[in-house]
């Protein structure tokens, strides 16, 4: 049989119904209106457009429905909206909704089911010959279909404001070699090979871009790319969503330079051409091409005020004439750097064209990312997210004084050393799997011989672009520095999230008695401690920023960096899904920011996208990609679907998809395959798949794809294994079971007991309560509650259930949550209270007698003062987070005190 398609499930006529497009039954249309607020509080100075996602209770909106916004004072704001997930009922579960560039700046928002207001002049895309034509009423932007230019011209007002925009690579086969020519630096520029419209107004729209890189004098290809292009009606500026996957050799193939450039015309005279950059802290390097203040002789203080201000100067008939007679001889300064190479300093110099030295011009710690080139009369406004965070990176303006000025955001700095991805040890002799499991045994590091492998990781980086008519002022580039720096977002709050009933077992903060009110500062103390450490730390740098570190040392008064599986954490025991449940229940802007950030790395940086691991994720190690466990529990989609539905996120939603047929790595890779004590070879019909961490991956990916309403075959798998898990006659605790891909489906008359603490901390618990409550499927809820009553029971217990104990068992502590579910599902007091009991032993975690507090470090002991915790484990903090979360949510009101 071929494997389980599209075609051959409805071929088959075996298809389950959808009810996805079908009208829904009972489906209302609510008066009540949602509101929606700014994510850090207040309404953003520079309103550029945004776009956010909203969730909606089973059986009450239409798929649909369309809506109406308006401001607390019923001023209507135009608004786009569309779907981005479903009921199993047909129902609209997730909405999506965009507004335009300056929309009103309320303090918050009310979205009511109706018609939406249209902005008066809307975003339009059209065609033509070879190039995509967006225009915002303000900005226009040509987009190439083809070559090795993205975008042709971006110009406001029928005036060019930048022109020629490419992506550009610097390649050096040897990172050792000091000298140009030994370094052999080759030259790629990004080449178009599809470009997809996916979003074509009114408020919005989306062009997505996929090519790759190509040298000018050979024809290799390398580091396939993804640019995507957002636009809103009425905007001056769009927002690029760049993402790449390297496919080199890691021993001879080293990033010098990785960017994105674009040509600015430079038409005003050199004393009215200004350059700027921003500081993370808000401030502002503003000088002129051709400065005309500090002078020998004064022009006069209007001249210098309007200088400095970046307006135009008066005519210089009217200056001093002992200024303007030599204005050739004051040198115009063509040429800017601005190199941020690491997390704690960033250094701006300038020359006046090459061939000529460069000068020291400033200097700070944390450089915003932002800039601006351009004249009195128009120029262009960039800026980079992350910019510090993401180092090394760099921005360059090269030729301001001449007819145009090119500009390269790096995201990878040329100033820097070249980008180093080779494994970081020999093996050590580690030849067999005797040997890298004596090697595990001390450093907790997984190491196989060629999977220390780069080869398919990627890296997403966000940046925006203004088409300005002159150079702003100090506070407008502030505002546009802002923005690029946290970029605006709506949202509603944890109630109503709640009350939508999405994302499973967890409620909104209460403090309303002394023993929830401590567990609430145990969980605000956890986040503000990995926060700081974050800084402390300083866990930053382009492959590493967003992830934090597993383990600690106390001799050293570090984290075990250096240690093997102890030093990156790579998602281990769902750290991610700790952020997003703390930011559901507390809506605090930090958590959404740390979770966002940590979504971004790990859905990325620590997951193959392309080669013989796609799917894959890798475990926990020294470098992301060092281990060689390659598993779905990294990669799995419940990680990531927080982040797709609270804002719509396009490249969120491709690694999402990327992971419905995740269950085909089974045959390119055995998860077991150094521990099995018999011969294995993958069987089509037959594969061996862990009812823990393995299927609750596939069945994440599989659920996600059924809610965005995707492809039919993602829920025929996920019902079909549901159903067969229910079958088992020890279901989840017969812990394996045999997989056949070609039906989707698992054999039903295997017997075993094994049980994993593993099993249920990377997802599982929260996609089994999601699709327990999606669907009308009773025997898998059996199997699943006796999994949850039987993990933390006694021997007796379990033998009298399935005829055997399950020995010592770890990680109590976090299965105390799985007992808390089987308590709230069958109304049992005695499992309430012994959820509660496991919870505050701790044990494999907290218990309630921890030291809650950490202690300032600082003097010989350490380079740097920093906060530390002596008990402090990543993955321990993680599952006593979500253990707390799902507690309270599901037998809070039995708490004792």
């Amino acid at each position: 049989m071929s494997p389980l398609t599209r075609r051959t499930l409805l071929a088959s006529g075996t298809a389950l119904p959808l009810a996805l497009s079908a009208p829904v039954a009972g489906a209302a249309q609510s008066g009540e209106p949602t509101e929606v607020r700014w994510l850090e509080g207040a309404a953003p100075a520079e309103m550029t457009g945004v776009t956010w996602g909203l969730p909606w209770p089973k059986g009450h909106v239409r798929p649909d429905q369309s809506f109406g916004l308006r401001t607390a004072d019923g001023t209507a704001v135009p608004v786009q909206t569309w779907p981005t997930g479903y009921w199993p009922d047909g129902s609209l579960k997730w909405s999506a909704h965009a507004i335009a560039a300056g929309a009103p700046g309320a303090e918050r928002y009310l979205l009511t089911p109706g018609p939406a207001a249209v902005p008066a002049k809307a975003v339009t895309v059209t065609r033509q010959a070879g190039r995509i034509v967006v225009d915002t009423g303000i900005l226009r932007c040509v987009i190439n279909t083809g070559g090795k230019v993205l975008i042709d011209t971006v110009s406001r007002a029928g005036k060019v404001v930048a022109r020629t925009g490419e992506l550009v690579c610097l390649h050096q086969n040897d990172p050792d070699e000091l000298d140009e020519g030994g370094r052999k630096i080759e030259r790629y520029t990004g080449e178009v090979h599809r470009v997809t419209v996916e979003q074509h107004g009114p408020v919005r729209a989306v062009v997505r871009i996929d090519g790759k890189h190509r040298a000018k004098h050979r024809g290799r290809d390398w580091l396939p790319f993804t640019i995507r292009l957002y636009f809103h009606a009425g905007a001056e500026n769009f927002r690029m969503v760049h993402s790449f996957v390297f496919d080199g050799n890691a021993t001879k193939d080293f990033v010098r330079g990785l960017g994105v450039r674009f040509q600015v015309p430079m038409n005003d005279e050199p004393h009215n051409r200004h350059v700027r950059f921003a500081s993370a802290d808000g401030g502002l390097f503003t000088e002129a091409v051709r400065g005309i203040t500090g002078l020998r002789r004064d022009p006069g203080s209007a001249v210098r005020a309007a200088q400095v201000a970046g307006r135009a100067t008066p005519d210089v008939s009217t200056w001093d004439t002992r200024v303007s007679s030599r204005l050739p001889l004051i040198p115009a300064w063509g040429d800017y750097t601005l190199s941020q190479l690491t997390a704690d300093g960033f250094v701006i110099r300038k020359r006046t064209k090459p061939g000529h030295g460069w000068i020291h011009a400033a200097a700070g710690t944390r450089a915003g990312g932002f800039g601006y080139v351009g004249g009195a009369g128009g120029g262009f406004a960039f800026g980079m997210r992350d910019f510090w965070q993401l180092h090394p990176t760099q921005l360059d303006i090269r030729g301001a004084a001449g007819a145009s000025a090119q500009l390269t955001l790096w995201l990878w700095a040329p100033d820097a050393k070249p980008m180093d991805l080779r494994f970081y040890h020999d093996g050590m002799g580690m030849d067999t799997y005797p040997e890298q499991l004596e090697g595990l045994e001390i450093t907790y590091e997984d190491y196989e011989p060629g999977f220390g492998d780069p080869y398919g990781v990627a890296r997403t980086s966000e940046l925006m672009f203004w088409a300005l008519d002159a150079t702003p002022s100090a506070e407008r580039l502030a505002a546009q520095a802002a923005v690029v720096r946290t970029p605006p977002l709506l949202v509603t709050t944890p109630q109503r999230m709640r009350e939508a009933g999405v994302f499973g077992d967890w409620s909104p903060v209460d403090r309303s008695n002394p023993a929830r009110a401590r567990i609430e500062d145990r969980l605000d103390f956890l986040f503000d401690f990995y926060r700081k450490q974050t800084d402390q730390r300083r866990w930053y740098g382009f492959w590493d920023y967003g992830d934090v570190m597993h383990t600690y040392d106390n001799d050293r008064h570090e984290w075990r960096y250096d240690i093997g599986g102890y030093a990156w954490d790579n998602s281990e025991l769902s750290t991610d899904l700790w952020l997003w449940y703390s930011y559901l229940r507390t809506g605090r802007s930090d958590i959404f920011r740390m979770a966002e950030a940590m979504t971004r790395h790990t859905g990325e940086v620590d997951v193959y996208h392309i080669g013989k691991y796609a799917d894959l994720g890798t475990r926990h190690g020294v470098q992301h990609w060092a281990d060689s466990a390659k598993q779905l529990r990294i990669s799995t989609a419940a990680n990531r679907r927080f982040l797709y539905f609270l804002t719509a996120d396009e490249r969120i939603g491709d690694l999402l998809h990327d992971l419905v047929d995740a269950d085909k790595t089974f045959l390119a890779l055995d998860p077991l395959r150094k521990i099995r004590t018999e011969p294995y070879e993958p069987d089509p019909k037959a594969l061996a798949v862990s009812l823990g961490t393995d299927w609750g991956a596939l069945a994440a990916a599989w659920f996600t794809e059924w809610e965005r309403g995707g492809d039919p075959v993602a829920r025929t798998k996920l019902i079909n294994t549901c159903t067969a898990i229910g079958k088992l006659k020890n279901g989840f605790i017969t812990g394996e079971g045999r997989y056949d891909i070609t039906t989707g489906t698992f054999a039903t008359d295997t017997v075993a007991v094994s049980v994993s603490h593993l099993s249920a901390v990377f997802g599982l618990v929260e996609m089994c309560s999601e699709i327990i409550a999606a669907a009308d499927l009773p025997e898998f809820e059996r199997a699943w509650l006796q999994y949850c009553t039987l993990y933390n029971a006694t021997a007796a217990e379990q033998i009298a259930a399935v005829g055997q104990s399950f020995g010592s068992l770890n990680l109590k502590q976090a299965h105390s949550r799985l007992t808390a579910y089987a308590a709230a599902k069958t109304n049992n007091p005695t499992l309430a209270a012994r959820a509660w009991t496991e919870f505050e032993r701790g044990e494999a975690g907290y218990p309630a007698n921890s030291p809650w507090a950490s202690t300032r470090i600082a003097g010989p002991v350490v380079l740097n003062p920093v906060d530390e915790a002596t008990w402090v484990s990543t993955n321990a903090t993680a599952q006593y987070g979500l253990a707390a979360i799902q507690c309270l949510a599901l037998v809070g009101d039995r708490i004792a005190g």
